[in-house]
């Protein structure tokens, strides 16, 4: 159960890095501190305004803290990590349904591609791949679930703890 968790763990933190790549890429690209944080801001702000009043930033930074809190409360095994997991799967899939039917500002998604993490167009799939991802992220969940319940053993009257 160990290792189990040990995996899921590792495949949460590697999902919130590709998740929060674009944020990060600047400033593992060898830029000066301005210039990354510049270019971090403006990719912050390339989401436009969801729903006309959340900026996409909000929900993309909420998605990976709560994925890594998820990660971290898992890894010390603690049964809530699914809560927060699950929390930030809502933000996740909120965010990329948006992105995706128009929620955000269409003059700054027209201007290049997407800057949030999201699978190439792969043709000839009859799904589309937001749903795969969202499929595989929610199949992750249910894995987190799996690793985060405690196994409580049954004591007889009079038997020690260890």
């Amino acid at each position: 159960m160990k290792l189990l968790r040990f995996i899921v763990v590792l495949a949460v933190i590697g999902y919130a890095g590709w998740l929060a790549w674009p944020f990060i890429s600047p400033f593992l690209e060898g830029a000066g501190p301005d210039a990354a944080a510049s270019r971090m801001g403006a990719e912050a702000q390339s989401g436009g305004d969801l729903f006309g009043f959340l900026p996409a930033w909000t929900l993309w930074v909420g998605a990976v803290g709560l994925y890594l809190v998820a990660a971290l409360m898992l890894g010390s095994g603690n049964p809530k990590a699914a809560v927060a997991y699950f929390l930030g799967f809502i933000a996740d899939a909120v965010l990329r349904l948006a992105l995706q039917q128009g929620g955000g500002d269409p003059a700054a998604r027209s201007a290049g591609p997407t800057t949030m993490a999201a699978p190439e167009a792969m043709g000839g799939l009859p799904v589309d791949p937001v749903w795969l991802v969202l499929g595989a992220v929610f199949l992750l969940g249910l894995l987190v679930v799996v690793a985060s319940r405690r196994i409580r053993r049954k004591r007889e009257a009079g038997q020690l703890n260890f």
